[in-house]
């Protein structure tokens, strides 16, 4: 059983209110992510994933990553919406952070055109922004989402919610 949503305010979305399966969405506003003094991407051209319980995931073309920060592909998990997922380890600056980035090389159908581009977790960057706003990590260490002002919760992740 999930808990209450919480009310939302004029411009806010619930993450209740999002589909399961989840739902891919271009996103219009500049996507930023900074890791050791560097930025390590942007983009004017990301897509999220909406899910119920979850903020949204932000995915970022590879061709907007800097050169060089993302280190080898390595097997991961299986998301049963997306498929087969690899994790990348992000250097800049002389800092590394193991496993802070991941993608689906070839994602299932409903998700190929996010083919090869990059998502990040926002508490392993320095900082990550949707527009010009500072996102907060999605809480726990699994998930990937980012959470703004607009987006409101509860969000899975944190303990005790695992089995919403």
């Amino acid at each position: 059983m999930h808990p209450t949503p919480l009310p939302c305010g004029p411009g806010q979305e619930s993450v209740w209110d999002y589909p399961r399966p989840p739902r891919l969405e271009r996103v219009a506003r500049r996507l930023r992510v900074v890791f050791a003094g560097t930025i390590v991407a942007e983009t004017a051209a990301g897509y999220r994933v909406l899910e119920t319980s979850h903020p949204p995931t932000y995915y970022l073309p590879p061709g907007d990553v800097a050169d060089g920060v993302l280190g080898p592909a390595k097997t991961a998990g299986i998301c049963e919406w997306k498929g087969r997922a690899v994790l990348y380890d992000v250097v800049a600056g002389g800092h590394r952070a193991p496993g802070a980035a991941w993608a689906y090389p070839a994602p299932k159908p409903d998700f190929a055109a996010i083919a090869g581009y990059v998502s990040f977790y926002a508490g392993a960057m320095e900082a990550c922004f949707v527009g010009d706003v500072k996102v907060e990590p999605q809480p726990g260490g699994f998930y990937g989402g980012w959470i703004t002002p607009e987006v409101v919760g509860p969000f899975k992740g944190g303990p005790g919610s695992m089995g919403w």
